[in-house]
Order: structure tokens, then sequence, then C-alpha cells
């Protein structure tokens, strides 16, 4: 029977890869990507990560439910299963079937309280799905 859900082999709960990519950006936007990973990181006991397709991403075991990413002028928090999460702030941006991320952007305010209920949600909604799985 094949999985209904994105998996990923190789997460466990601290990989120093991830914190040699947060070293790799440092000023303001690096500062940014490594706050919000930090919450990620924070959301359980189950919480496991990977570098995957060049940026750090949170699971719940091996399901994926979030990541964060630094552009040139912006970071990404991004969640796997965006569409499907409650956003009353409106802060999801993207179109495709699944994936969904907030852009933050340096010396723009940042609504903390919505994207935090984000993550939390988008952590709660993974291990929902995981399980079902």
């Amino acid at each position: 029977m094949k999985s209904k859900l994105l998996r990923f082999n190789g997460a466990v709960k601290r990989d120093p890869a991830i914190d040699a990519w947060m070293d790799e950006r440092a000023g303001e936007l690096g500062a940014i990507a490594r706050q919000w990973f930090e919450l990620m990181r924070k959301c359980g006991d189950e919480v496991q990560e990977l570098v995957h397709d060049g940026c750090p991403v949170a699971c719940f075991g091996d399901a994926p439910f979030g990541y964060v990413n630094v552009f040139r002028s912006h970071v990404n928090v991004g969640f796997f299963h965006g569409a499907a999460l409650p956003d009353p702030a409106h802060l999801l941006q993207g179109a495709g079937k699944f994936m969904r991320h907030v852009k933050l952007r340096s010396g723009t305010a940042t609504n903390i309280s919505a994207l935090s209920t984000l993550i939390v949600v988008a952590y709660a909604d993974i291990k929902v799905r995981a399980v079902a799985d």
C-alpha cells in the first residue's frame, strides 16, 4: 500500500547540518530563519529534522511539516500542508496543491502570534495525518 504522505528518510532529532546551514547565513535574514526554525524544533518531542532541497526541514518523525529558507531579500517559513491550514491572518502565500509559505522581510513587521500559531497548528496537523496514514 502506498503512503499518502510525503516522507523523508534520514531525519534525526538534531541534525548538525542544520546548525551549519544556519551559521552560513549570518545577518538579519539568517537570524529570522533561525528564530522560526527554533520554534519548529520546540513543537514536540517527536520533532526530527534534516536538510532537504538545500534548506532545513522539520518533521514529525519522517513526515515533514515545516521548513525555512533564506533568499537574497527575504526568508520563507513554509508548510508542507499549508493549503489545509486555517489562516485567519492571511499570512500564507502560494497556489500549489499542498504547500504554502510566509514571506518575511528584514525591517518589515511580522505578525508573530499568527505565524507562531501556524507553526503549532502545522505540527498538530501532521501528527494527525501521520497517525492516519
